[in-house]
């Protein structure tokens, strides 16, 4: 019997330890638990999108006189840098060279430009040349794609309509982190101007709305790694085997002991 209890008093500890090492806490899903009541806080970097290779921009260029800027806007048809739009806008490709081509002005280089940046730019080659009079230039990027991949509900690739969405809302789209996503430890995989980029976030923190990554860009990846409980679990297999076993060796000890006693 004596034999029997020492076996118990080294084995049962052990898995009940494996059953609460399998469990999330509250510190580990709670998002900025550092945020007050009611706090302010002031942003310390103004997002603003810039150009990059693949991204799909429309423009249009008018003018007092549609017939002297109709040959700036591409009317019918599909070319290697751009494609009919609707709506008087021409979707042109930002190719490998971080170029445009458009209709009469030619190659035009935007990558690493603002919107607000390559319209001043288009307008003032316009009017620098002569070739129109108060020109307007309407630009916009199209949208985006981005990844979610890990630790969530929904994990895939999402186009983003417009300019900007935050990593928060991408999160959101791919369903939220499940109960075994690592908050504090997210990974967001950036391209930047050829060369990839890395940064990890902590979304159990408040700094996260300031972080350069908060605002995503064309191709980024979010990747959510599992959280401790998570790699507890693929160590025990998972928790339902724990108690199984638990429970077996229970009915087992005590049979051997039913029969010790006859």
């Amino acid at each position: 019997m004596k034999t029997i209890q020492s076996i118990l008093n080294k084995v049962l500890p052990f898995f009940i330890i494996a059953i609460l090492f399998s469990c999330a806490s509250k510190k580990d899903v709670v998002y900025f638990q550092n945020l007050s009541a009611f706090e302010t806080m002031v942003a310390t970097e103004t997002y603003t999108p810039r150009l990059k290779v693949g991204d799909k921009v429309a423009l249009s260029i008018t003018s007092e006189n549609p017939i002297a800027s109709a040959p700036f806007n591409m009317s019918t048809g599909v070319t290697a840098s751009g494609e009919q739009a609707t709506a008087g806008m021409t979707y042109y490709l930002v190719d490998v060279d971080g170029n445009i081509t458009l209709p009469v002005l030619g190659v035009q280089q935007v990558k690493g430009m603002s919107i607000p940046e390559v319209k001043a730019s288009v307008r003032s080659k316009l009017i620098d040349g002569g070739l129109l009079k108060d020109p307007q230039v309407i630009v916009a990027l199209d949208g985006f794609n981005i990844t979610v991949l890990g630790q969530v509900r929904s994990p895939g690739t999402f186009y983003i309509p417009g300019q900007r969405i935050t990593v928060l809302q991408a999160l959101g789209l791919a369903g939220d982190l499940d109960i075994t996503g690592n908050r504090s430890n997210v990974l967001v995989m950036r391209d930047f101007n050829g060369t990839k980029v890395s940064t990890r976030i902590d979304l159990t923190k408040k700094e996260v709305l300031n972080s350069p990554v908060y605002y995503l860009t064309q191709n980024d990846v979010i990747y959510v790694e599992p959280n401790q409980s998570k790699v507890n679990e693929s160590k025990s297999s998972n928790r339902a085997l724990t108690l199984s076993v638990a429970s077996l060796l229970l009915t087992l000890t005590t049979t051997v002991v039913v029969l010790l006693r006859n």
